[in-house]
């Protein structure tokens, strides 16, 4: 399938482009390699020590000095000009010490201006290399022209700031990523367009191994990116008949959702599909419609995934809220879900440890990041085994986003991904996730209290 734009084309502006950045990294590897910048380096090691040794040997002989002054004066019998001629001595010193540094620091100070003429020349040229690159990058992204079914041509700066400026809710750079125009889809697209060609339904599934830091399952179906994809599929579906799809939108009464209530506090059953707290793009979440219900205030001490249900808190005060925050934080309330995964779990039970960071190319996936991610810890107990399924119960000691769903899917953790996960597994009529019970110390009654939810798979 041919490229929107070839940018491997030996005469192309890529190449060209990566011929000069090239040509500034073979300087920057001269002068960082270069015997003068390796010998001026030595040269000002060797005044730093210098300087070191010198101060080092006078403070020695003070010393000295100040002992012979101390055993003169304990004989005693000085007459006041020997008493003068000691403290002048000492005064010598102290002020003969802040030359001595003085010279050492000048010396210092010209062996470093021989290191900075080159590491300066070396952050120039790295200054200009970036420069390089992100014109170039402009340039390539200039070529990208994609069209939509209409025959309206833009090209990929173009379609990243008319999108951003048309959602500025999204909150994402007017640049596109590094890579954007290069996936299958907007090839495909182009491809059908260019062609007359009429898209009826296009899909993508990934094929292959799955990255080490992510969750991927060969020939499984794998949607587009948002921070590449989005704003190019914007674009280029302009003019086809697109079936969208239909947000979930439960509809709940708060005679039905909630668990508990009192004049602090309401513990509420939240259903797959509704947003705890209201969203950029709209406001039918369980906090918005129980405050309507209830005609009073409230707010999510915690959240869940849209697609999870189950225990919520709400507070009705803000003294309340900050408690229970502060409780979360320090783990003092424990939660218990339950889930269905898709496969076997041999382990009876035991500790998933996988630090957690967002993937900032496809949000909101979340990535295992050893180095940069954030600890993330669940402990997990098997509960049933079916032919092809678990049904298991999860109690997360840290609160990171598509924590347990991260945890349950991924290769070093279950691999065995909850079923009805989109992102991280296969669809299904729901995700399979489910806060059944949470425990805590009401913070204003000072009692132990715990609340279950009935499962519903």
């Amino acid at each position: 399938m041919p490229g929107v734009y070839d940018v491997l084309r030996p005469d192309g502006e890529f190449k060209k482009g990566e011929a000069q950045i090239s040509a500034i990294n073979a300087q920057i590897a001269h002068l960082q390699a270069s015997s003068a910048l390796t010998e001026a380096r030595r040269a000002l090691q060797r005044a730093e020590d210098e300087k070191t040794a010198a101060i080092d040997a006078y403070k020695q002989t003070m010393s000295e000095a100040k002992a012979l002054r101390e055993v003169r004066r304990a004989e005693g019998g000085l007459s006041a000009n020997e008493e003068k001629a000691l403290i002048a001595e000492s005064q010598f010193q102290k002020a003969e010490l802040k030359r001595l540094r003085l010279r050492h620091e000048a010396i210092i100070a010209e062996k470093k201006a021989e290191v900075d003429s080159i590491t300066d020349e070396i952050l120039a040229l790295k200054a200009r290399r970036k420069s390089m690159s992100e014109a170039l990058q402009e340039r390539i992204f200039r070529l990208f022209v994609v069209s939509d079914a209409n025959g309206e041509q833009l090209d990929l700066m173009d379609v990243f700031a008319t999108f951003y400026q048309c959602n500025p809710t999204l909150q994402a750079s007017l640049i596109p990523p590094s890579g954007s125009g290069e996936c299958c889809a907007p090839k495909l697209l182009q491809y059908a367009f260019s062609h007359q060609l009429k898209p009826l339904c296009i899909a993508e599934f990934w094929w292959g191994n799955s990255p080490a830091q992510e969750v991927r399952h060969h020939g499984q179906y794998d949607g587009a990116c948002l921070s590449k994809c989005r704003p190019i599929r914007s674009h280029m579906l302009k003019g086809v008949d697109v079936e969208t799809q239909q947000p979930e939108n439960p509809v709940i009464s708060s005679a039905d959702a909630i668990i508990y209530e009192d004049q602090w506090m309401v513990v509420a059953n939240k259903p797959a599909g509704m947003l705890t707290v209201p969203g950029r793009l709209h406001d039918g979440s369980l906090q918005s419609i129980l405050s309507e219900q209830l005609r009073t205030p409230l707010k999510a001490v915690h959240r869940l995934d849209m697609s999870t249900s189950g225990l919520v808190i709400l507070a009705k005060t803000d003294e309340v809220y900050t408690a229970l925050q502060a409780d979360f934080a320090s783990r003092n309330i424990q939660k218990r879900y339950i889930a269905l995964l898709d496969g076997i779990v041999k382990a009876e039970d035991g500790i998933i440890d996988l630090p957690l960071r967002p993937n900032i190319d496809d949000r909101p996936r979340q990535m295992v990041d050893h180095e940069h991610g954030k600890r993330a810890i669940t402990h997990f107990e098997v509960i049933q085994r079916t032919d092809r399924r678990t049904r298991i119960a999860f109690y997360p000691h840290t609160g990171r986003t598509h924590q347990l769903r991260v945890h349950a899917s991924h290769n070093e953790g279950l691999g065995c991904p909850i079923v009805g996960d989109m992102l991280y597994g296969r669809a299904s009529t729901r995700l399979m996730l489910h806060a059944e019970s949470i425990s805590f110390t009401h913070p204003i009654t000072k009692e132990s209290v715990t609340f279950e939810a009935p499962l519903p798979f």
